[in-house]
């Protein structure tokens, strides 16, 4: 995963974050689309509401990067992201 020092992120419109309020988890790349399914129950502070917006975000990215995420939602996804399905396909 290419990492983003502040200028790049602070470049990385709301809309292509995950969590686009809390600027949480952008969705970039296919890298970045993997980790935010792997830190997805990591993020604190957001209502399920947020939650199930950001996961149609991750899911729309996942899609355009070309990962797969076998959960439908992310109530599927263990404890801790832990055990999730995305991988690169």
């Amino acid at each position: 995963m290419a990492r983003l020092n502040q200028a790049k992120l602070d470049r990385i419109p709301a809309s292509r974050y995950a969590f686009p309020n809390e600027h949480k988890e952008p969705l970039n790349d296919a890298s970045h689309v993997r980790n935010a399914v792997a830190r997805f129950n990591q993020v604190q502070g957001v209502t399920d509401s947020e939650r199930d917006a950001a996961w149609k975000r991750i899911r729309s990215a996942a899609k355009k990067y070309g990962v797969d995420v076998e959960e439908k939602s992310w109530r599927d996804l263990s404890h801790g992201g832990k055990g999730r399905r995305a991988h690169h396909g």
